[in-house]
């Protein structure tokens, strides 16, 4: 006794029961051990539940000794039966020790039982079979779930799902969650919805993966399906990734509808939403909203990051927008941030496409200086850049340097030089460095191959077919190349069609006038409210009323205001570069190839096989891309068969196919041969004021020329003065194209004007210049003689 209390000691029967148990318990394990269940006698040993229970929890005994004990106690039905909390444990040795090739036959021992294990159990299984990489087996265990009516409980498959989405098991994930959802449905009460409810990490962890992967519709089909369930709400980063996805996927009123629900349930907009919106609006080409939103992001309280620089530098890039791209690029550098290979890149690129040589060159030494590691694609738009620019030779020399350091060159590199070549005639060394580039190891892409077939077919030099599929390592590109080009020309040969020419092709509904409705069929009616200073003073005056004088965003919130729930989206300009086509044998009839030999029968002007090529892939259920549009709607324009050019037009816009720059290129230039150039001017303004057009040097030109040949001079001026200010330095064919319209109008001393302006910006004279100043040499001296003669 101490402190006054007595101690008790336990009764003698329950201290013999527990030792009784210990010594049947040690008995066991060591039988098990050293003979398996053979020696085991089921007349002499009790067995219970906590006994087997004991003996699965022993950690001094093998996982296959477990299980073999489990069976033999399986085999004494109906003397003992297993219980879910056996079957559980059994489960929970088998996962660990990898022995998952036993639980089908425990599964059916289970069901034999008729016994069900606790959900946390079959989450085990699910994710020991996701480790594994069984997903075949995962999903019969889902199934078998199902048969027994397991209520899958989204608390214990989100970890789960979200390793199904790391395994890349989508379309299973898609199948696990939308089962949750339904389960959800088939809840009555509004607390047992909510806790069923799929958590917001793993459905976003699902949709990132659906749109890294591109899987436009299993994306939209889980948002819409997450939409229905009124009690799911989106966090803010699954915001962010809707707003993302659906932007970059050129949705951009989805995207605005997803911010404007986001502002109304009163989540702030963090950096990640700003950069997703300036991303969106220049995917969509709709440049200038994104540089005002740019500035709303900088008087938020954020602080733009390197990828926010990145995403409006490449916007103002790809847009032709330099000063503006220095600008930001300046204030990048002033807050500390260094720039990376991509912006750098990005305003490269963009300075060769704005003719800026000297500049581009400049910024090219400062990214050396600077320490920015160069890469292939840097030295491609370089060399592309100089070729493209009038500078060959430098092109030609800086390839060649590259080539005896053996680095910064690869597969693109020599497809630019064997371009260029072709274009200049030169067919045997263009053949020559392919055969080089195919001795370094480099993919010979249909590119180059078409770059090569168009030489060929416009030089007559066919008998270097054989020589090219001799030397090239993937001999079977040219030669599937060449079969497809045997079959599609058999195939047009034999081919019955009512059909002559191109006439029936393209039926051009409506008239001359309804230019304007053509250019607009692909840009609804909200792309023209999407615009800054655009749409009625009664929508303007609703709007001011309804302004959030506290808000962060006040024109982003103003853009989400102007979209219409019954509205889809389109692109009114394509900022995405274009991708490298790789050949996919003989069994592929694709748009790739397709565009491949209508670059071929374009090239040499058999506009008739074209149009026939046109014909019978179409019939064959190929979807033509804006290229293939584009180029025989050039193809048209050039033969003066304008009617059949804006029929071609209309069915982009019946076929939702998205215009681009040179889309508008092409009409400019249609409508400038028409001598409407009351049209042209039109569209011009129509496509400045929506605020999402933009310019390049080539629809500069063809405007100006346009304008210049219709008398309108003092528009064509104007637009001069407008490219030079937009940061688009003026080219040769700008110079020669003012000179020859002022020239051809009697206005001398302003064709002269320009002549000297031409010289004093370092712009190099070609042939055309010469003709072009022989004309204006003419024209004086026949002035001078009238002079002489009154």
């Amino acid at each position: 006794m101490r402190h006054g209390r007595k101690t008790l000691s336990p009764p003698l029967n329950s201290a013999s029961l527990q030792l009784g148990n210990i010594l049947l318990l040690a008995f066991v394990t060591k039988t098990l051990k050293e003979s398996g269940t053979r020696n085991l006698d089921p007349r002499s040993i009790p067995i219970s539940e906590p006994l087997v229970l004991q003996v699965l929890g022993k950690n001094s005994l093998d996982s296959s000794k477990k299980l073999d004990f489990f069976r033999w106690c399986s085999s004494l039905r109906p003397i003992y039966k297993h219980t879910a909390c056996t079957y559980s444990h059994i489960f929970r040795t088998v996962c660990r020790a990898g022995f998952l090739e036993e639980v089908p036959s425990l599964l059916n021992s289970m069901q034999e039982d008729d016994v069900v294990v606790d959900s946390e159990t079959f989450k085990l299984l699910l994710e020991a079979c996701i480790k594994s990489g069984k997903i075949d087996f995962a999903i019969e265990i889902l199934d078998y779930m199902e048969e027994l009516g397991t209520s899958l409980s989204p608390k214990v498959y989100d970890s789960v799902l979200v390793s199904l989405v790391r395994k890349k098991q989508l379309g299973l994930a898609m199948s696990i969650l939308f089962k949750l959802l339904e389960a959800c449905n088939d809840n009555t009460a509004d607390n047992s919805v909510v806790e069923s409810l799929p958590g917001c990490i793993v459905c976003n962890e699902l949709l990132v993966a659906l749109r890294k992967s591109d899987r436009r519709s299993e994306f939209k089909q889980v948002f819409e399906r997450l939409k229905e369930q009124k009690e799911f709400e989106f966090d803010i980063y699954g915001y962010n990734i809707c707003i993302h996805a659906f932007g970059c996927w050129d949705d951009l009123h989805t995207s605005l509808r997803m911010f404007k629900e986001m502002k109304e349930k009163g989540l702030v907009p963090d950096l990640h939403t700003y950069n997703s919106l300036i991303q969106v609006l220049c995917v969509v080409g709709k440049v200038k909203d994104a540089l005002i939103v740019w500035e709303e992001l900088k008087g938020s309280g954020h602080e733009p990051n390197e990828f926010t620089y990145r995403i409006i530098i490449q916007g103002c890039c790809k847009s032709y927008r330099m000063d503006d791209a220095m600008k930001i690029f300046s204030e990048m550098q002033y807050n500390g941030l260094i720039p990376d290979t991509v912006v750098y890149n990005s305003l490269l690129n963009g300075m060769f496409k704005s003719r800026k040589v000297m500049e581009a060159c400049q910024l090219f030494e400062k990214m050396v200086q600077d320490g920015v590691r160069t890469s292939c694609w840097t030295h491609n738009i370089l060399i592309d850049g100089l070729f493209r620019n009038g500078r060959a030779e430098a092109a030609y020399t800086l390839f060649c340097d590259l080539k005896k350091k053996g680095k910064f060159v690869d597969g693109i590199t020599f497809s630019i030089v064997v371009l260029q070549l072709c274009r200049e005639g030169q067919i045997e060394e263009a053949l020559r460095l392919v055969e080089e580039m195919e001795g370094r190891g480099f993919v010979v892409d249909l590119v180059t191959i078409s770059s090569l077939l168009i030489g060929f077919h416009k030089y007559g030099r066919w008998d270097f077919t054989e020589r090219l599929m001799k030397h090239i390592r993937d001999g079977n590109l040219v030669l599937d190349v060449l079969k497809w080009k045997a079959d599609v020309e058999a195939t047009m040969k034999s081919r019955k069609s009512k059909r002559k020419d191109y006439t029936p092709m393209f039926p051009y509904k409506g008239n001359l006038s309804e230019i304007m409705s053509l250019i607009g069929s692909t840009n609804l009616e909200t792309d023209a409210n999407l615009v800054s200073g655009e749409g009625d003073a009664k929508d303007e005056g609703s709007q001011l009323t309804n302004i959030d004088e506290w808000s962060s965003s006040p024109y982003m919130d103003k853009l989400a205001d102007q979209v219409k729930s019954d509205c889809h989206s389109s692109q009114l300009f394509s900022l995405a570069r274009g991708l490298r086509v790789q050949g996919k044998g003989m069994g592929t009839f694709d748009i790739d190839m397709v565009n491949t030999f209508l670059s071929i029968f374009l090239a040499k002007g058999k506009l008739n096989l074209a149009c026939k090529l046109f014909e019978i892939f179409t019939d064959m259920g190929v979807d033509p891309v804006n290229y293939t549009y584009n180029s025989m709607m050039s193809s048209f324009v050039k033969k003066g068969y304008f009617n059949q050019a804006w029929g071609v037009l209309n069915e982009m816009g019946e076929k939702f196919c998205p215009t681009d720059i040179a889309t508008y290129n092409v009409v400019i230039q249609g409508l400038g041969k028409m001598g409407r150039a009351d049209l042209a001017s039109t569209i011009l303004d129509k496509l400045m004021k929506q605020g999402g057009g933009y310019l390049d040097v080539v629809m500069y030109n063809t405007l100006i020329n346009v304008l210049g040949k219709a008398g309108r001079f003092d528009e064509a001026n104007m637009l001069f003065e407008q490219m030079r200010t937009s940061g688009i330095n003026p080219d040769v064919v700008t110079f020669n194209t003012l000179i020859e319209v002022n020239g051809k109008a009697g206005r001398l001393k302003e064709a002269h004007y320009f002549l000297k302006m031409m010289l004093d910006s370092g712009c190099t004279p070609n042939h055309v210049t010469d003709t072009t100043l022989d004309f204006l040499g003419r024209e004086i001296d026949r002035l001078k003689d009238q002079n002489r003669n009154q």
